[in-house]
């Protein structure tokens, strides 16, 4: 049955009856634990990636590989991050891949790609807290275009390590993308205040509390302030 449902997947679509395909959501259900079965379905799976399956039938095994994907998959799918329809799925899958060769592979690709794919790479590596990363986005946070500052930001703010925190406060963003900038300082300072690091965080808090700062910027850092207090 799981030869049949790959045969059906060449040219699956979405609106398709979709059951032609639990053979192989049920393998991957079903090889978990089985080091040498969950590899060998993951090398089907990516080989479909590199096949001339239907757009769907690979959005499909993406998904897949979600849970099923290891090292194995990784050089695959990076393959896919620069194309328009499939990088979407693609960061899809690598986010959530556990090897470090994932992470690997959305840093490589940062600086090849631009626009939208840009964003969608930095918003991966914040996803995956990819401390590694640090530096790379730390640079990002002046970029002329002012999206491409702000994923920078907010992928740092979801990073939350020292390095991250120091890159933000020496951050010189456009005006465009200051508020992510801030933002992204105060999630690193509540981490901070998370582990203990109190005088820490509330140097953070305090040089977000100026009235150069948006009002919605001093309402959280005082906030911030107040709970560092109260520890």
């Amino acid at each position: 049955m799981l030869d049949q449902a790959f045969e059906a997947l060449k040219t699956y679509n979405w609106g398709a009856d979709v059951k032609a395909l639990d053979p192989i959501s049920e393998a991957v259900v079903k090889t978990h634990g089985d080091e040498k079965g969950r590899l060998d379905l993951e090398n089907r799976l990516a080989a479909v990636l590199t096949s001339g399956a239907s757009r769907d039938a690979k959005d499909y095994v993406c998904r897949q590989l979600v849970v099923a994907g290891s090292k194995a998959s990784v050089p695959t799918l990076a393959g896919l991050l620069s194309d328009k329809e499939l990088s979407h799925m693609a960061r899809y899958a690598l986010e959530r891949n556990q090897a470090a060769e994932a992470g690997q592979a959305l840093r490589d690709a940062l600086p090849k790609a631009s626009g939208a794919i840009k964003i969608g790479v930095i918003s991966s590596l914040g996803v995956r807290k990819d401390a590694e990363s640090v530096s790379a986005l730390g640079k990002l946070l002046g970029d002329s275009d002012a999206a491409v500052a702000r994923a920078a930001a907010h992928a740092l703010g979801d990073i939350r390590t020292p390095e991250a925190a120091k890159a933000l406060s020496e951050a010189k963003p456009a005006a465009e993308a200051k508020l992510a900038v801030a933002d992204a300082r105060l999630a690193c300072a509540e981490s901070m205040l998370a582990h203990g690091k109190k005088a820490e965080a509330l140097a953070v808090y305090k040089s977000l509390s100026g009235q150069d700062q948006p009002k919605q910027v001093r309402l959280a850092a005082t906030r911030g302030m107040l709970a560092g207090a109260s520890k």
